[in-house]
């Protein structure tokens, strides 16, 4: 793959009116005579990307009747003639040839052989595997069985296979499994299982990889990378600590690779090459980027202070450009948050809740549980709760009728009367359906002295199109006015109107489109004062910004965001901050939270609701009865990973009695 999500991030363009012929003839040209004029030569094939240098060959063998290749090898010589003859190869043939050079004559290349089968995908391993066998007749698996040994050629085995898992899909239950399993097979055990180590690093996908690092770490109080050179040893461990930089950051591993060519006495000019050529059309300006954030130094900078002649021009324009020149350098904290947003378009983890549908559910059986923990003197809180916070809504809504058929009795009316206070709140807001409890938040966010902001924003900025559809229903049945007449009545301004916009649930799901993300971008950034690129006048940017945060798809707005960091070096999520005030910029915030991570948004309004003197209780209930069969679960792990505490261990401390019982009964376990 040559994008990241479709957008181009190789720095070698496709040369704009391409003529194959015409190429061809000016090489022919160049090579022809008394030596050979490099330089044009350079300036050619540096400036076309692969498959037009493919067309080249073609036409040239058609002119000339000539191989372009052997021309090239017999006219240039040196780390210059490798070069070129490099970049005029097909990506897997010149994969194939690097290898086969690793491994043929005295002596192996294992930094060569583990460079390039740890950082290449399914896709490049299988196309590489078809190149050598159609290049040299010899089965490259076969050949590097040959020349290696251990669990170091057992891993490359794996790799060699090109079966990956490429599911973002992520179980987070499998993911623990991962992590204890490679804590086991290292840190717990007297020896090392690598057998464990090669089956989850070597076929597992990248996401999941990712969230096995984060949780490994959580259990063995250290990263994995510390723990893999601790327990392995000599290529094995090589190959192993390679396997994990190219999944937490393949840009990161390639940008180290080449400072360490670069770096000390001499240059190790096949590793330069070789990483020149094979990322240049793929991810070179992303590597760049991590060079100049790692190294303080741009990559255009080392390779003009490293190298000399042709074959120092001919590497600065496969670099494409100077990231120490004004303008093109992303400072240090844009950088980070591209790619959050990066990360944020890329990974999707399973969403899971905390409660679950009770196993062997008699409807009739817990409505007279229920109506017995009632009945006589005295309540049965913990029997109401036990029974109430550990059904699902569906299953509450059943024993609501249950109840009815049984006892000609309201069961609501009933708990209403039984219970009291805060854990009254809870229960009855459980009975609720979704929509039903959303309403009435929003309802009593609205009447009375003063309005409740937060919790309007929070509600309306954080649902599904379905759910605000179901809240309006729900909303007109219960106080017979519209969601969006009760929204008017008691708002104002530009908050008022992203309020309606949001009630409306006209929020577009389809995919991002990378043209108009580019242009919404603008917009934003124009609104926001930290661009002149807008069109259009004052107000209607401002109309057209509320538009693009309230009514585009998720996955669109990310791709917005990273292009909002693009253009102007600047964070969204900072930006509003600092340029907006009041419940406008609460709004958008709370947008931009909810499109990056949602979880994590819900976790840091809990930690809000029980930090400092009181607890907002309203926010604590609202929270956790909406998100209890949602993504609860996700909120606690958010939580913990923030702030390095449980949920359940901060619930446990800020509330007491009957309550406590019912908020740690719906979180569901201390993480």
């Amino acid at each position: 793959m040559s994008s990241q999500g479709g957008r181009y991030r190789g720095s070698v363009k496709d040369f704009p009116d391409f003529d194959a012929s015409q190429d061809a003839e000016t090489l022919y040209k160049a090579m022809k005579g008394f030596g050979s004029d490099k330089e044009a030569i350079l300036d050619l094939i540096t400036t076309r990307r692969n498959h037009q240098r493919i067309e080249i060959i073609q036409a040239y063998k058609s002119l000339y009747g000539k191989d372009l290749i052997e021309d090239l090898k017999y006219e240039l010589t040196g780390k210059f003639e490798r070069l070129i003859v490099g970049l005029m190869r097909p990506p897997a043939y010149c994969d194939a040839k690097e290898i086969k050079d690793a491994i043929d004559g005295v002596g192996t290349d294992e930094k060569c052989l583990i460079e390039i089968l740890a950082s290449r995908d399914n896709q490049q391993i299988h196309a590489l595997v078809e190149a050598y066998k159609d290049a040299y007749g010899r089965d490259l698996e076969t050949d590097v069985v040959k020349d290696t040994s251990g669990h170091f050629k057992k891993m490359l085995v794996v790799l060699l296979q090109g079966t990956r898992e490429e599911d973002d899909i992520v179980s987070e239950d499998l993911v623990m499994q991962d992590a204890t399993d490679l804590f086991d097979a290292g840190e717990q055990k007297w020896g090392t299982d690598e057998a464990q180590f090669i089956y989850i690093l070597g076929s597992r996908s990248k996401t999941h990889l990712q969230l096995v690092f984060d949780e490994y770490e959580k259990i063995a109080g250290k990263p994995i990378e510390e723990s893999i050179k601790g327990e392995l040893s000599g290529d094995f461990e090589k190959l192993m600590l390679a396997v994990v930089k190219c999944v937490r950051s393949i840009k990161d591993y390639f940008a180290t690779r080449l400072y360490k060519a670069m770096k000390g006495m001499g240059t190790a000019d096949n590793t330069l090459i070789r990483i020149m050529v094979s990322r240049s059309e793929v991810d070179m300006m992303d590597i760049r980027e991590s060079f100049r954030t790692q190294y303080e130094k741009s990559l255009y900078s080392m390779i003009k202070n490293d190298t000399s002649g042709e074959y120092k021009k001919a590497l600065l324009n496969l670099c494409g450009g100077d990231d120490d020149a004004a303008g093109e350098y992303f400072p240090e904290a844009a950088q980070a948050a591209y790619q959050m947003w990066e990360h944020s378009a890329s990974r999707h983890v399973e969403v899971k809740g905390t409660v679950y549908p009770a196993d062997d559910f008699n409807a009739d059986n817990d409505g007279k549980a229920l109506r017995k923990a009632m009945k006589g003197f005295g309540t049965d809180e913990d029997a109401i709760i036990d029974i109430i916070t550990k059904r699902t809504n569906d299953q509450r809504q059943e024993i609501l009728k249950a109840f009815k058929s049984h006892f000609g009795r309201d069961l609501m009316a009933d708990l209403k009367s039984e219970l009291s206070g805060t854990v009254g709140k809870v229960i009855l807001g459980l009975m609720l359906t979704p929509a039903q409890f959303d309403a009435k938040q929003i309802n009593k966010a609205i009447v009375g002295a003063g309005t409740d902001e937060n919790a309007l924003v929070e509600i309306l900025a954080t649902r599904t199109n379905a759910e605000i559809h179901a809240i309006n229903q729900a909303y007109q049945e219960a106080y017979h006015k519209s969601l969006e007449d009760a929204v008017r009545s008691d708002t104002s301004g530009h908050f008022k109107r992203i309020l309606v916009s949001l009630s409306s649930g006209n929020r577009d799901e389809n995919n991002e489109d990378l043209d108009k993300a580019s242009e919404d971008a603008k917009v934003l950034a124009s609104v926001l004062e930290v661009s002149d690129s807008g069109s259009g006048d004052a107000s209607s940017l401002e109309t057209r910004f509320m538009t693009i945060l309230c009514t585009r798809s998720y996955p669109h707005l990310r791709r917005v965001f990273q292009e909002f960091i693009k253009q102007t070096n600047h964070d969204v999520e900072h930006t509003i901050k600092k340029e907006m005030s009041g419940d406008v910029k609460s709004a958008f915030v709370a947008i931009v939270r909810s499109v990056k991570n949602k979880p994590a948004f819900f976790a840091e309004q809990l930690k809000k609701a029980m930090k400092g003197a009181g607890t907002d209780e309203r926010t604590l209930n609202r929270i956790l009865i909406s998100r209890s069969e949602t993504d609860l679960l996700n909120i606690r792990h958010e939580f913990k990973t923030m702030y390095e505490k449980s949920l359940h261990h901060c619930i446990e401390s800020e509330t007491s009695g009957d309550y406590r019982k019912a908020l740690l009964s719906i979180c569901g376990g201390d993480d």
